[in-house]
């Protein structure tokens, strides 16, 4: 029988980068006894995205961001949506060209990730921020 089940995770950021929040959905996915099926993930907002990223070298995170740094910098003349401060429209970009919504598998009950793999939130603002990400999980 097909079911399914909703939650929302609340995600802190410090500044801008990566974080990983990988086991608490395992965890919620674990518990809610659906054995096969897909897991949605979406960020609720315009300036931080979603990604599927290696969990074990932390350069790998340093380096996406020194490369997004480099291609959409903050305070580029190009930009006139600087509401917020110099990385308003470069967060807004940065979002766009990345993920706001992930599709993971379900199988035995557990993700289908790498052994690598971890799920991250993108924070492409360089305050503070709490961050909502939506859950849905549907399979059997």
């Amino acid at each position: 029988m097909l079911r399914q089940a909703s939650t929302t995770y609340v995600v802190e950021t410090r500044t801008r980068g990566l974080v990983e929040f990988t086991h608490p959905v395992a965890d919620w996915v674990g518990q809610q006894g659906i054995a096969t099926g897909l897991l949605t993930l979406f960020v609720r907002h315009t300036s931080a995205s979603l990604l599927v990223q290696e969990n074990a070298d932390p350069d790998v995170r340093g380096d996406l961001d020194r490369f997004f740094a480099r291609l959409v910098p903050d305070g580029d003349p190009l930009f006139r949506h600087v509401d917020e401060g110099p990385d308003d429209m470069p967060s807004h970009a940065r979002s766009a060209l990345t993920n706001v919504q992930l599709s993971i598998p379900v199988a035995g009950g557990k993700l289908v990730l790498g052994t690598w793999q971890g799920i991250y939130l993108w924070e492409h603002r360089r305050r503070a921020h709490r961050r909502e990400v939506a859950a849905h999980l549907l399979g059997e």
